[in-house]
């Protein structure tokens, strides 16, 4: 399920990682007193008040010149306009104002977004600290020192506010979101599936700039795609591609059913493509990986089964995974695109019935009793399906410590030859009950 994101911008060095570790209730982003220390992107579920939500660091990457700082603080701004539900904006409550801070308020304004203004490292509170921050038009400054967990609750409590304000959905099919690296063949593969023989219903602008979130009809049923095209490099700063795709990426993915992960079959897998892909496994979402440009591909009988056993080998984290081989430019094999969809979207909502379930899982375990640890033995009681999308089962035992993660895998590993669950993640959850 996407939850509401927050995304938390502002110069470098005002104390984002800080807040975000606080929030996460654990240290995720490093932080050091120098200004672009956060690389990556980092997000994390969390929950304040019983609303759920996701925040995002939006650490900036290593800014060698004032110009090149400025256009990456709005960069970063516009991504999260694009993005997020709710926006903190972050400003330094001792260096006080600047003008990039006055430029990016002027833009975070404009978006008619939410957006929370907070002046960190007021360690000491007093009103006159915060005067000079009103000027930024964002409404009333909230203190905060993040070091010291002073302020966090109130800014939260305004965060999650804004979420019983949010949008009301509508239905619009299946959510296919076409993720890839540039120039994977991504906006292609889009006009492939949005071909004359189908009819198209409605162009909605989607979360972020460059998605355009376009619904249409195929075979009388209702779908939407999320393209995520259109982002190209920054000239001389070597991170930005990823950077920003990922961010975009990332967004599509939270709102999707299904991803659609386009990979260039020329170059094959790369860093940056299984760090999508790793997005969309850690998301729950079903899957097809598409490999694109097979027509530029020298081919012999073998040539397929080598692709096939290079992403094995390379995305053993799910080894579930479906994939196909196509070319958008010459529109091969594009037609199975979305029946795979269907497919890998059907899988992702199976549930199994509970006596079936755990005729298959007690059986299991009678079959490869569980190692035993320190002299006590793991015992599975019963188990039962909670969930779908992605498939979530909870494991009743006599002690979750017991449970090992090779063992755990085995039971996905059942799972999965009794019933087809490929191209979706599958979740197991351990509960322990008292035996009789």
């Amino acid at each position: 399920m996407a939850y509401p994101l927050i995304a938390v911008v502002g110069r470098p060095n005002v104390g984002k990682s800080t807040f975000f570790n606080k929030v996460a209730g654990r240290k995720i982003s490093i932080t050091e007193d120098r200004p672009g220390v956060t690389r990556d992107r980092l997000y994390v579920d969390c929950e304040w008040r019983g609303k759920p939500f996701t925040i995002v660091d939006t650490g900036g990457i290593e800014l060698r010149s004032d110009d090149v700082m400025w256009r990456e603080i709005k960069k970063q701004a516009e991504v999260a306009v694009d993005c997020a539900q709710v926006i903190v904006f972050m400003v330094d409550g001792k260096e006080g104002l600047t003008s990039s801070d006055y430029d990016v308020a002027d833009l975070l304004r404009r978006s008619k977004k939410p957006v929370i203004l907070a002046v960190n490292k007021i360690d000491e509170y007093s009103e006159d600290k915060l005067f000079e921050f009103y000027a930024l038009g964002l409404g009333e400054p909230f203190p905060l020192s993040a070091e010291h967990s002073q302020g966090i609750g109130d800014i939260l409590d305004e965060a999650v506010s804004w979420f019983e304000r949010g949008e009301t959905t509508e239905d619009v099919g299946i959510k296919i979101a076409v993720v890839g690296k540039p120039n994977a063949g991504k906006s292609s593969l889009v006009n492939k599936l949005l071909g004359f023989e189908r009819s198209i219903v409605t162009d909605v602008a989607g979360t972020t700039r460059d998605a355009i979130d376009t619904k249409f009809v195929y075979d009388g049923r209702d779908y939407t795609i999320i393209d995520t095209a259109g982002i190209r490099k920054k000239s001389k700063v070597e991170d930005d591609v990823e950077y920003y795709s990922v961010m975009r990426a990332f967004d599509a993915v939270r709102r999707a059913d299904v991803c659609l992960l386009v990979v260039d079959s020329t170059d094959g897998l790369t860093e940056q493509d299984t760090k999508i892909i790793g997005y969309v496994h850690e998301q729950g979402k079903p899957s097809v990986i598409v490999m694109n440009k097979w027509d530029l591909i020298e081919k012999d009988t073998n040539t397929i089964n080598k692709f096939q056993d290079k992403l094995r080998e390379d995305l053993k984290f799910m080894d579930y995974f479906k994939s196909v081989y196509i070319s958008a430019k010459t529109g091969q094999r594009t037609e199975k695109i979305l029946s795979l969809v269907d497919e890998v979207y059907a899988h992702s909502r199976f549930r199994i019935a509970t006596g079936m379930l755990n005729d298959v899982i007690l059986d299991a375990v009678r079959a490869n009793e569980p190692p035993s640890y320190n002299g006590r033995r793991l015992k599975v009681y019963y188990c039962s399906q909670v969930a779908v999308a992605p498939p979530t089962f909870v494991l009743f035992v006599n002690s979750c410590d017991l449970m090992h993660f090779s063992y755990e895998r085995f039971l996905e590993n059942t799972l999965r030859s009794n019933f087809d669950f490929s191209g979706t993640p599958l979740k197991i959850l351990t509960r322990e009950k008292k035996s009789e």
